[in-house]
């Protein structure tokens, strides 16, 4: 029996005599622990003495020697401590105990054939963290990053991917290799997907269309598709199918070495491969809907804001709820016959199609009327028959409809509004002295549109230096807080900016009041600026060479301008980072703009894509792949990002000196 355990890979040990006394071999010396080699030829109750007496342990063996009864357990628990430490582990063990006999059929020992399952035990559980995970995701970017951060860390790999197909043709793949340093800032931005053609000969791809597994053992499995070191490193590879009719896909878990893949691995991969899938195949159809939605958002709202060189304007839509349904917020900036601008923010009750419907035909009617007549009441009365008709058309008095429509003639200075059930716009006055607060309109607001109201309007001065601000109600509005609060709030913030540039405020505005809202959230800005500023743009094309041809560009303009040079530097190389930012995660073409009054230069990048929003971090928390957020905080004064259903705009300011002081 001894030469039998001895000679046994199997970690096995005999329990002689009256005292147990324990026998082992290598296997299960590396069972033990830092208890190995005091335990050889020691009684199994000293050596386990912290468990001995606990149910299911010393118990079963002593049974076993007694009544030669054998035991098999296929998984328990057990707190050994198996190193110098004195730490407790939590060590989870299959094993079985049978009577050993001599020659006359006496038991002399019990024999313990024994097989940690810890890790196995573990790979399991993560299983119900990583369900649990991909529940909470909604795009194929959020399940990409669940999906990579679970198999790198339950299988301990040193190279995983995930890969989709892109629906239309071809392949897209993103990957994590061992080592690779990811922090928050790495985690919140998108991922960095591959593409790959339609005909690609990987070994994932191979897998996805044929929906069969394969496994590696030792070899080169990326051969011929690897793309760096990383790839060439592999020599043992399990690929699995997603397995799901919506999406084809694969995962892969790779490894630098030789590896032998167990039954127990290739069950669990195929089960994680599995709900990897299920996840994958819920965010393509989200993700087809929200770009139904958000197709059907952009076409009723305004492509461009007019671009006048006195008033500046500027707008943020941040759709409520999951972004997943078309809503009924919206915004407008249109020239009048007259020379003046029309303005105008409204918001339909709903988030779904109708809403959006609603809100599109109310918004054409409005500039309709405005440009025969620009009077806001008379508007706002024609806005009134408008929804009433409607509602009589769907059989319902329940269309809920606030609009607040302003007129501003920039050189009588002044702005006439009139509201129908809308919150009273918001006016940040500047003073002289350079000092300045936030006021609102006192505008009677009167009923919602559909209610045979009678609007009346008010004519404010608004002379250079000040900016409007129009806002839905999901700016001020939260649950559990008084609306008075909110709008206390909203003035404190705009009040206090240090800036009038309505891009800013914009900004200021959507994040004044604290909590979460599942309202559509429109911010309408317009500065009367104190001088004329100068302003041009670029497309930037989705191509790797873009950024370069956006500094040369941008470094020659400033300099046709004489900004300061000093000036230029910073905005050029904050430009380039912006630039490449969108070529990376959002993948489209984008647009560069660049606004310069006397007092400040500003810079926006707008992108068309929708797989993520850049999110602010803090300088010393970046990695390289967010390093260029920080360096823009650095070297601008003041910078923001503003998400719309275009895509989102990463936008920049640095003030310019003083002429004199150059």
């Amino acid at each position: 029996m001894v030469e039998l355990i001895l000679a046994s890979p199997m970690p096995m040990a005999l329990a002689y005599g009256d005292d147990l006394v324990l026998l082992y071999n290598d296997g299960y010396a590396e069972l033990l622990g830092s208890k190995h080699p005091a335990a050889l030829g020691r009684p199994a109750a000293e050596v386990y003495a912290e468990v001995w007496a606990l149910p299911g342990f010393g118990d079963v063996i002593e049974r076993a020697y007694r009544q030669g009864v054998p035991f098999l357990e296929k998984e328990s628990t057990l707190p050994l401590v198996r190193d110098s430490s004195g730490v407790v582990e939590q060590v989870v063990f299959t094993r079985g105990h049978s009577a050993v006999r001599d020659s006359a059929g006496q038991i002399v020992g019990i024999l313990t054939v024994a097989a940690e399952t810890t890790h196995v035990t573990e790979q399991l559980q993560s299983l119900s963290e990583v369900a649990a995970a991909l529940a909470g995701t909604l795009t194929l970017d959020d399940v990409a990053r669940v999906a990579l951060r679970h198999t790198i860390t339950t299988f301990d790999a040193d190279r995983v991917a995930f890969v989709v197909d892109e629906g239309g043709g071809g392949w897209r793949m993103v990957r994590r290799v061992r080592g690779e340093l990811m922090d928050e800032a790495d985690e919140r931005l998108p991922p960095l997907w591959r593409r790959a053609p339609a005909d690609w000969s990987s070994p994932v791809a191979l897998a996805a269309r044929s929906g069969e597994p394969s496994f590696t053992r030792d070899g080169q499995p990326l051969r011929e598709t690897a793309v760096d070191r990383h790839d060439q490193k592999v020599r043992s590879m399990a690929v699995l199918p997603l397995g799901t009719s919506v999406i084809r896909g694969g995962l892969t878990v790779g490894y630098q070495v030789p590896h032998s893949w167990s039954a127990a691995e290739r069950a669990l991969l195929a089960a994680s491969a599995e709900l990897i899938g299920q996840a994958a195949e819920r965010a393509r159809r989200f993700e087809t809907q929200h770009g139904t939605a958000q197709l059907l958002q952009r076409s009723m709202l305004p492509e461009h804001l007019p671009d006048l060189p006195r008033l500046r304007i500027a707008a943020r839509y941040d759709p409520g709820v999951d972004g997943n349904a078309a809503g009924g917020d919206f915004y407008d900036a249109f020239l009048l016959p007259t020379g003046a601008l029309g303005v105008v923010l409204g918001d339909v009750a709903g988030h779904d199609v109708q809403a959006a419907a609603r809100m599109g035909q109310v918004r054409a009617a409005l500039r309709a009327l405005a440009l025969a007549d620009p009077a806001p009441d008379a508007v706002l009365a024609g806005l009134d028959r408008l929804v009433t008709s409607l509602g009589v058309e769907a059989g319902t008095h329940e269309l809920f409809v606030t609009v607040a429509f302003g007129v501003i003639d920039a050189e009588r200075r002044e702005l006439t509004l009139a509201s129908a059930g809308h919150p009273a716009p918001l006016i940040r006055r500047c003073a002289a002295d350079g000092r300045s607060h936030a006021e609102y309109v006192e505008l009677p607001t009167g009923p919602p549109l559909g209610l045979g109201g009678r609007p009346t309007t008010v004519t404010v001065a608004f002379p250079p230096g000040d900016t409007l601000l129009l806002f839905s109600d999901g700016v001020v509005e939260r649950r559990r807080q008084s609306l008075t609060a909110g709008l206390d709030a909203l003035g404190d913030a705009v009040a206090k900016a240090g800036t009038s540039d309505p891009r800013a405020l914009c900004a200021v505005a959507t994040a004044a009041v604290s909590g979460g809202t599942e309202d559509d959230v429109a911010v309408l800005a317009v500065e009367h600026a104190l001088k004329p500023s100068r302003s041009t743009a670029m497309e930037m094309p989705a191509e790797p060479t873009a950024p370069s041809r956006v500094r040369h560009w941008m470094t020659g303009q400033l300099t046709e301008w004489q900004v300061p040079e000093s000036v230029i530097g910073a905005a050029v190389l904050c430009t380039s980072e912006l630039t490449t930012n969108a070529l990376l995660h959002a993948g489209t073409a984008a647009r560069v703009e660049i606004d310069l009054s006397p007092e400040r230069l500003l810079v926006s990048v707008a992108d068309s894509g929708t797989r993520g929003t850049v999110t602010r971090a803090r300088t010393d928390t970046l990695s390289s792949r967010g390093r260029g957020l920080g360096l823009i905080e650095e070297l601008s004064d003041a910078w923001g990002t503003d998400p719309s259903v275009r895509g989102s705009t990463v936008w920049f300011e640095i003030l310019v000196p003083p002429a004199e002081s150059r």
